[in-house]
């Protein structure tokens, strides 16, 4: 079990695409289930949050292959 704020400190990287995507800004919380859905990473390129929300990027809790000590391995196209 780990909590979000360490989810947070933890880099994101991509197995399929072979690159740091960056560290999670935020998470999907399904309410009813208390269950973590999806982490939120921003767009690249963002800047301070100045960007619409729309261009933030989605990776579903199904999609990470792994949490281990300093990085999260997922599999996104």
């Amino acid at each position: 079990m780990f909590k979000i704020s360490e989810l947070r400190q933890k880099e994101i990287v991509s197995l399929s695409q072979g690159r740091r995507l960056g560290f999670a800004t935020d998470v999907e919380i399904n309410l009813e289930t208390g269950n973590i859905e999806a982490l939120i990473l921003p767009s690249q390129g963002k800047f301070f949050g100045l960007l619409p929300k729309d261009n933030d990027i989605v990776v579903p809790w199904e999609k990470i292959k792994r949490v281990g000590t300093d990085l999260i391995l997922i599999d996104i196209e």
